[in-house]
């Protein structure tokens, strides 16, 4: 609470707030600069130039979630709001901040209006009055003529100011624009600024009055309390973006998680979920302090209104407060020192100052940001706020059921959307002179279905090919292209032999060894030996005594682990995966014990699928003539696929891992990974050339002595990269294609190519015919979109590789920024949709090419590279206060265990 010797943090007394001036300025919110788009804005800034567009496969018609947009007629001009400052203020405040000094302080200088980003953009069709074009503003959130809280004058504590600082930076001719789409105006910084004045325009309104990220923003029309303190809000997504010849603005529904609005003391109850006794949030009650940190992780950063008895009208006060942190001890346990002298608790302040005993004095406070302990019952949370931490896994599922919607109540969703958006009465759209074109529906754009190609299995098969339907296929009648041989396997169980019983375990082998007949793969010991372990133990002691086991009485180590899990057994399963693709080279396989008891057939035999990979098997491989540039024998091919994974937002000492797959057999179905750790959100890969050169040997390797190939050198690279921005483009070809071409020469002289592969966008596609649709009422696979929405200039297509299930397919959307072997755009399409079939863990073809979902596990399962036994904190939400973060990521890299020998060259990632 404010007030004068009121509690503050760290037994302090009230330190007087900062006078005029002395508060944190606008704009220093981390910018990508003067006129760079936001990333996921369809700006890319370097690529191949596109010479022809795709020509193969059917030709059909598709709506889009697009609608054209003019481009404006007058000069646009383009302010800096920025001033230096220690401090960083959140968007949302910084937008409210230049609404006031628009609307309230001086409006005379502001018409009409100009736009703001929340950042450090402004963008207005006026010049404004500035001596020098610059001018500097003071601005508070409250109205300075109107006191604060009782007292507050007469102790000189005005509303905290705030300095702004705007600055003309350059002057905009949209002009540029129409000889961009023409191809007569190169795609320089005129250019970007431009499409950011324009998403900035559009943005304006509805971020100035609803809770908003950087291109969402979201509403309670719809929303859906799923517990736990959270409310789901249904959100608009708009980005303008240049096309062919026009410029489109994409427009899409999106979901927001946001904080339960009302008592704080409520919401930490719900998020706990153990009935509503508010002592459950008191230390000296038996709170531990794991709980405790796991709950400030939470709420740290919301905004709370605080109100006290008797104090009237002025009761809650004006500003909110924002949640720092929890205190370590109940009220009725902190003590602080006053000014006056002496020493008192908080919940005695509290009742001496408002004369307001607490009811609850023994549960926590939270410290604000300005240091002030108050109790957590004396704290509202403010509505409207977005949750921008990790979802905590056990909402996921109630997200995804909220955010899915069929293709068509999705495209009625974004059509309703336009009511919220409101193009047309928005002052700022209307002033800057764009019109969007919504009327008529959605964009109808041209696509193609391509052929899926032909998919071979081994040569005792029934149908020893088969061309997928719809992205899907099964394994009937088909034995796998080259199958694995189980020599000797064991199965350790860790549910309870209650629930998992000696009858489950002979069903479990029988339906494992008639689903490994079925599909070819010979296993020579059909009675494993079965052993039940208590998972309180050590789980490397307990496979390593059944690998002895099976040695003695059979002569032989198994090449196969077979482990069953109860569910919540993640600890398990990472110290498994250490145990068999770390320590000591063995292949493992997890199922779950609730899926084993009475699984059918088709169970086991996709769990055939991981384990044939697993040994050194391999499921099916694309026909030759389906994919000519992957097989052609006088341009060996190597395609891989790189991924970086970082840790979750305010994880601070947690490393980011990266990963590269790629085939070492010519038929581009056999893959092996590289996994290491880096500096935490680091996009670019620093290892690559090291880890790139060990893929081309193991490739000439494979090629030379296991195909006996004459020429094992290959002559081609595919390079898939995955996870970056358009915005960071330019540094993979100046930072990681070198690396890839320097490790290259060092044996060969490939020509490489470059292509990268992004999901997240907003871009959909809507079938307009029902026969042009599949089951689930989505585009077919294989429908590839390379005209009408794609960049004007450069080379990019958008894929929809995968049959649909649930919800709205979302396509693939790949930029090809480097081509040294000239493909065609028929060759790449082709390429990348024959890739989407070699997936070796289903029947069904995948949204991405296989290597770069190979890429994508391989950094998810980064943790297992750690042994479970160094207590190293791997947990989402884990994280390092600032002075030990850089210490904290060294004991990570240091800790890093490498890929044992054996598992080099298998797909353990399976």
């Amino acid at each position: 609470m404010a007030g004068r010797g009121g509690p503050r943090g760290r037994g302090r007394g009230a330190p007087a707030l900062r006078g005029r001036g002395g508060g944190p300025s606008i704009g220093s919110v981390p910018s990508s600069g003067p006129g760079i788009p936001n990333q996921g804005d369809h700006i890319a800034t370097v690529g191949v130039k596109r010479s022809a567009f795709g020509s193969s496969g059917r030709a059909i018609e598709v709506f889009t979630n697009h609608y054209e947009v003019s481009i404006p007629q007058g000069m646009i001009y383009h302010y800096d709001a920025i001033s230096p400052s220690e401090h960083t203020l959140p968007a949302r405040l910084n937008m409210e901040l230049i609404v006031k000094l628009q609307e309230r302080d001086h409006p005379e200088i502001f018409t009409p209006r100009g736009v703001y980003d929340g950042r450090k953009n402004m963008f207005s069709v006026k010049r404004f009055p500035f001596e020098n074009d610059t001018r500097t503003f003071d601005v508070t959130l409250s109205d300075p003529n109107v006191q604060d809280s009782p007292g507050r004058a007469a102790v000189g504590r005005g509303p905290k100011i705030y300095k702004i600082k705007l600055t003309k930076v350059a002057e905009i001719n949209p002009e540029v624009l129409s000889r961009f789409l023409e191809g007569s105006q190169s795609h320089d910084n005129t250019v970007l600024t431009a499409i950011t004045a324009l998403n900035v325009v559009v943005r304006m309104e509805p971020t100035k009055n609803y809770p908003f990220n950087v291109r969402s923003f979201f509403t309670p029309r719809e929303q859906k309390d799923i517990g736990g303190g959270l409310v789901l809000w249904r959100g608009y997504f708009q980005s303008v973006r240049p096309a062919i010849g026009k410029m489109l603005i994409n427009i899409d529904i999106s979901t927001g998680t946001m904080y339960k609005e009302g008592p704080l003391l409520n919401i930490c109850l719900e998020f706990f979920n153990r009935g509503n006794d508010p002592n459950i949030l008191a230390p000296a009650r038996g709170l531990p302090e794991r709980e405790r940190l796991r709950l400030q992780r939470f709420i740290s950063g919301v905004r709370v209104m605080t109100n006290a008895a008797n104090q009237g009208q002025q009761g809650r006060t004006r500003t909110p407060r924002v949640v720092k942190k929890l205190s370590s001890a109940g009220a009725n346990s902190l003590s602080f020192t006053m000014r006056e002298g002496g020493t008192m608790t908080v919940a005695q302040y509290f009742a001496r100052t408002y004369n307001r005993p607490l009811q609850h004095p023994a549960i926590l406070c939270v410290e604000v940001g300005n240091g002030a302990l108050i109790p957590i019952e004396l704290c509202t949370v403010v509505p409207g706020q977005i949750m921008r931490k990790q979802v905590p896994p056990e909402k996921t599922k109630d997200v995804l059921e909220f955010a899915t919607k069929k293709p068509a109540d999705r495209l009625a969703s974004i059509r309703n959307g336009l009511g919220v958006l409101s193009y047309g009465q928005s002052e700022y759209v209307r002033q800057f002179g764009l019109h969007v074109k919504d009327t008529g529906g959605p964009l109808s754009v041209n696509a193609r279905v391509l052929n899926p190609p032909t998919l071979k299995y081994g040569q005792n098969s029934k149908q020893p090919t088969i061309v997928p339907r719809d992205g899907a296929w099964n394994m009937i009648d088909k034995k796998f292209f080259q199958p694995a041989t189980i020599k000797a396997w064991v199965v350790v169980v860790y549910e309870r032999q209650n629930r998992f019983r000696d009858e489950n375990a002979k069903d479990m082998i029988a339906g494992l060894l008639e689903a490994c007949a079925a599909v070819g793969i010979v296993v020579q010991d059909k009675q494993p030996l079965v052993f039940w372990e208590n998972a309180q133990g050590t789980i490397a002691d307990h496979l390593r005594k059944a690998g002895l086991a099976c040695n003695q009485k059979k002569g032989v180590f198994p090449n196969l682990i077979v482990a069953v899990l109860p569910e919540q057994a993640t600890d398990i399963y990472t110290a498994i995966k250490h145990f068999g693709d770390v320590s000591t080279g063995v292949a493992t396989q997890c199922l779950k014990s609730q899926k084993c008891t009475r699984a059918k057939q088709q169970y086991y035999a996709n769990v055939c699928l991981k384990i044939n990979v697993k040994l050194g098997g391999i499921n099916t491989i694309p026909d030759a003539r389906s994919v000519s540039i992957l097989t052609d024998p006088h341009n060996p091919t190597i395609v891989m696929g790189a991924d970086v994974i970082h840790p979750a937002a305010h994880s601070e000492g947690r490393p980011s891992f990266t990963s590269l797959v790629a085939n070492v057999d010519s038929d581009t179905a056999k893959y092996i990974a590289d996994c290491r750790v880096q500096t935490s959100r680091q996009e670019m890969i620093d290892d690559l050339e090291d880890m790139a050169t060990h893929m081309i040997d193991m490739y000439i390797n494979y090629r030379r002595n296991v195909e006996k190939k004459p020429n094992p050198q290959p002559k081609r690279i595919i390079f898939y990269r995955d996870g970056v921005s358009e915005g960071q483009f330019r540094q993979v070809l100046e930072h990681e294609l070198p690396q890839i071409k320097t490790c290259a020469k060092m044996k060969v002289d490939p020509k490489i190519t470059v292509i990268v592969v992004g999901k997240r966008h907003h871009v959909r596609f809507f079938p307009k015919r029902p026969d042009e649709a599949d089951r689930s009422g989505n585009c077919r696979a294989g429908t590839v979109i390379d005209r009408d929405i794609v960049h004007p200039l450069e080379m990019d297509f958008y894929l929809q590789s995968h049959g649909g299930l649930l919800g709205t397919s979302r396509p693939a959307h790949y930029n090809v920024l480097y081509d040294d072997n000239r493909l065609t755009a028929d060759g790449i399409q082709q390429l990348s949709f024959a890739l989407c079939h070699v997936y070796a863990r289903s029947t069904r073809s995948v949204s991405i090419p296989a290597p770069v979902y190979y890429a994508d596990i391989v950094c998810s399962r980064a943790k297992n590279h750690y042994d479970p036994g160094a207590n190293l904190d791997l947990t989402e939400t884990g994280t390092a206060d600032d002075a030990h973060a850089s210490e904290q990521l060294e004991v990570f890299k240091n800790n890093f265990k490498p890929l044992h020998r054996n598992m080099q060259f298998l797909m353990y990632f399976s």
